[in-house]
């Protein structure tokens, strides 16, 4: 038997590739071209806060993508919302038994790990890839069993096909079986304040050190650039 790559919880072979927007395409093929996993890419408000004053994205910026998201109170956000601070995401199932339980424990201790002040400074976001059974009731139910605090930790749903969208440019790969569950990726993305992703890794390792250790110093990135303008 073939021996799979490290990172997915069941095979995950040939199916047919998802409608996606040009816009996604483009910026896809431009991160790939400029990233690599477990790679740093160059540095280039809180939830909901609208964000009116910073200029366009860059072209290597997640934000540039236009979709509507729900979050679990029902608010209706754009990711570009999120520009301002780090955040550190991963895309999951509520149902799921196994492995996203461990990604949402490995970013648990991720922000266990990082000092007070630092703490609050970095947004964590979980985007399901389940909207059909992970309604904004199952995800505020995720949100007690988890103990996820607001605002820090945000929890999105969006339409099937923007779901798709942001798993090809986070280069996430996922297939819903007959019986209901998902073969998926388990990656774990930090994104600068600009929305570039700036690290990815390979979740369930079990040690958030890493993560840890290139979000400081993003964090030290960030406020840098925020004293010197």
């Amino acid at each position: 038997m073939k021996k799979m790559p490290a990172g997915f919880l069941r095979p995950v072979l040939r199916w047919p590739m998802p409608p996606i927007s040009a816009l996604a395409l483009l910026l896809w093929a431009t991160l790939a071209a400029n990233a690599q996993t477990n790679s740093v890419l160059p540095s280039r408000p809180p939830c909901c806060a609208e964000v009116t004053h910073a200029g366009p994205f860059t072209d290597r910026s997640v934000y540039q993508l236009d979709s509507d998201w729900t979050t679990d109170a029902g608010q209706t956000m754009k990711l570009g919302q999120l520009r301002g601070e780090p955040q550190v995401v991963a895309m999951i199932y509520c149902s799921c038994p196994y492995a996203c339980p461990l990604l949402v424990q490995e970013m648990q201790q991720l922000a266990q790990s990082l000092p007070a002040n630092a703490r609050t400074n970095v947004g964590f976001l979980l985007v399901t890839f389940d909207p059909d059974r992970d309604t904004t009731g199952a995800l505020r139910a995720y949100r007690a069993t988890r103990k996820l605090p607001e605002p820090q930790w945000k929890l999105l749903r969006g339409s099937p096909e923007d779901t798709r969208e942001l798993a090809l440019v986070l280069g996430l790969k996922y297939r819903q079986d007959a019986g209901g569950q998902f073969a998926h990726s388990n990656l774990i993305t930090i994104l600068d304040a600009k929305g570039e992703i700036a690290w990815q890794q390979t979740g369930l390792a079990g040690s958030p050190d890493q993560l840890a250790e290139r979000l400081s110093g993003l964090l030290k990135t960030t406020a840098a650039g925020a004293s010197s303008r």
